[in-house]
């Protein structure tokens, strides 16, 4: 079982895997070998797997593209297109479509947390279909 301190010295790496032991154990009120220990007796009991690095996608000129169909639920698209003017930023191409849809969305987002922001907007106004595509610009 893991006590309160194994459970502060993985939150720490999960935030900073590259943190010291020293300041590990200044944050968890241990000295640096005793965090060093306990990091060892975590790796030795495979709770500890790896460390990783985090990217930062944007960055790197990655996002997210989407494609949306859009199903108005209503006869009135007004307040559907009153939301995507106000999400200008992320639609790269706005389409009238007939078929499976009445609107087809072309959209970049800088993370899936944006994305899914947009969505639950979106869900207000309108059913939707999506298909996305994670590409380097």
């Amino acid at each position: 079982m893991l006590d309160n301190t194994d459970m502060q010295i993985l939150e720490e790496l999960n935030e900073n895997s590259r943190i010291t032991m020293k300041e590990l154990g200044e944050k968890v009120h241990l000295t640096g070998q005793a965090a060093a220990d306990r990091v060892t007796k975590l790796e030795e009991k495979g709770v500890i797997e790896g460390y990783t690095i985090k990217i930062n996608q944007v960055k790197l000129g990655c996002y997210v593209y989407a494609f949306i169909t859009i199903i108005i639920r209503s006869t009135n698209h007004q307040p559907f297109l009153s939301f995507i003017n106000t999400q200008e930023k992320h639609i790269i191409s706005n389409y009238k479509i007939s078929g499976d849809g009445c609107y087809l969305l072309e959209c970049r987002f800088p993370s899936n947390e944006v994305l899914d922001d947009f969505l639950l907007g979106l869900n207000k106004h309108a059913n939707y279909k999506l298909s996305i595509v994670i590409k380097k610009q």
